[in-house]
């Protein structure tokens, strides 16, 4: 068996980050809509989670945040003139199309790409394909960039596949590892991945919209060479998207042998654990934790984001550690279960909770803050280093942040021209700190 760690790249939370409502599905973003934000928070929050992961002894890495205001939607929809021009017009004509063009959701990075490491893969290499993300226009802007973004940091082809994204069409949409769980017995060995969805091609469903189609997970493992008896397809509940589960990570999560899910996160629950025992025999025993609706509503699985939490073993610890937010502390429901869980004999003997609010508030856990990739030494040996996190790095973003980020930020001052070179500066000193400026 290879070593192999998982490394977490979380996104970095652009300077742009607001609450402009545009999630169908989402409840947080939509109850937030037109408030206030602070991206200056929002961005230290977000390092401040990755400095405890650095400080437990875990491998994190980093995501710039996208340009934004994406130009290119602007001028596709008609608008010319300068910069300053088309910024003025949309947000006379069409404010709603300027706040998708300057969107940070980017900073979710669970929807950059879905991953596949080397131990599964038919090629033994580590596979990436960016998400098209093609339900919601705001997100539909990401994956050129996304993509972009990829390649510079996982640049060698004899190590690293970077696919192209799915087809901007509705039979294919995709939304990347947020519907998608790796489980295995040790992170270098051979793994089961579960792909979750919640349509099929063509099929029309009522209420929220169910953003990742069967078609697309099935795509998404042929061309990562997956074995066909290690990859499970499993369809998500239609009463948890209707509950505002706008992607499985809102109701499950997993991590080496372990499957902590709410009691409706799958629409058949049974078929779905035993196709993973079926899956996984011979490399592992799963161990699912499953939690009772009677014990946790469903309502305060999703207000509360326990399920968007990251899983993982910390070094030197038996048991796995999740990492929650801290709503789900100040949730009763929630709050006695971790209690009640850690305090038995169970996988998971840790929950730390951490504050991410300004993300929670438009919708994103700590769950959607990253994207795990888990990656040999050789592979982390050839990444782009520039964006593996120490403390030192950590307070180096920290630093521009604090210089070039504001502390309040209304979706009415997307509409400044200003606010634009803002944008492209903080980036700028960013992709500086990082080393990546080749993507400036």
């Amino acid at each position: 068996m290879t070593l192999a760690v998982e490394v977490n790249f979380d996104g970095l939370i652009g300077p742009s980050h607001n609450y402009g409502g545009l999630s169908d599905g989402n409840l947080a973003s939509s109850r937030n809509a037109g408030d206030v934000s602070n991206p200056r928070e929002a961005a230290i929050q977000g390092l401040e989670k990755m400095r405890f992961l650095v400080r437990a002894g875990l491998v994190q890495g980093v995501l710039p945040p996208l340009p934004r205001p994406n130009f290119d939607l602007l001028v596709s929809a008609g608008f010319s003139g300068s910069d300053a021009d088309i910024i003025e017009a949309a947000g006379k004509i069409a404010p709603r199309l300027l706040k998708a063009a300057y969107s940070a959701s980017s900073m979710w990075t669970a929807n950059a790409a879905t991953v596949s490491p080397s131990a599964d893969t038919a090629d033994g290499l580590l596979h990436f394909t960016p998400a098209n993300l093609s339900t919601m226009l705001h997100r539909s802007l990401e994956h050129p960039d996304t993509t972009t973004t990829l390649i510079s940091i996982f640049s060698g082809d004899h190590r690293f596949a970077v696919h192209g994204a799915l087809p901007s069409h509705s039979d294919f949409s995709d939304e990347g590892a947020a519907n998608h769980v790796r489980l295995c017995a040790e992170h270098g060995g051979a793994g089961v991945e579960l792909f979750v969805y919640g349509r099929e091609a063509g099929e029309m469903v009522s209420g929220f919209p169910a953003r990742q189609t069967l078609l697309a997970a099935q795509s998404i493992a042929r061309s990562h060479g997956l074995n066909e008896g290690r990859t499970v397809f499993a369809r998500q509940a239609k009463r948890a998207i209707e509950a505002g589960a706008f992607h499985n990570d809102v109701v499950c999560v997993g991590a080496l042998d372990t499957l902590f899910f709410h009691e409706a996160a799958f629409e058949d629950t049974r078929g779905t654990l035993e196709a993973l025992r079926r899956a996984g025999d011979g490399l592992f025993e799963l161990k699912p934790v499953m939690v009772p609706e009677a014990e946790v509503p469903l309502e305060d699985a999703i207000r509360s984001y326990l399920f968007n939490s990251q899983l993982l073993q910390f070094p030197d610890e038996d048991r796995l550690v999740l990492v929650a937010p801290i709503e789900a502390q100040e949730t009763q429901s929630t709050r006695r279960f971790c209690e009640q869980m850690v305090a038995g004999n169970g996988p998971i003997g840790r929950v730390e909770f951490v504050d991410v609010r300004q993300s929670m508030r438009n919708g994103g856990g700590p769950a959607c803050l990253r994207l795990r990739v888990v990656m040999t030494q050789d592979e982390l040996s050839e990444c782009h280093s520039g964006v593996l996190l120490d403390e030192e790095l950590i307070d180096d973003l920290q630093d521009v942040i604090r210089k070039t980020y504001r502390d309040r930020l209304s979706p009415a001052d997307l509409a400044d021209p200003a606010f634009a070179d803002e944008c492209r500066i903080a980036r700028e000193e960013l992709l500086s700190v990082l080393e990546l400026e080749d993507i400036a």
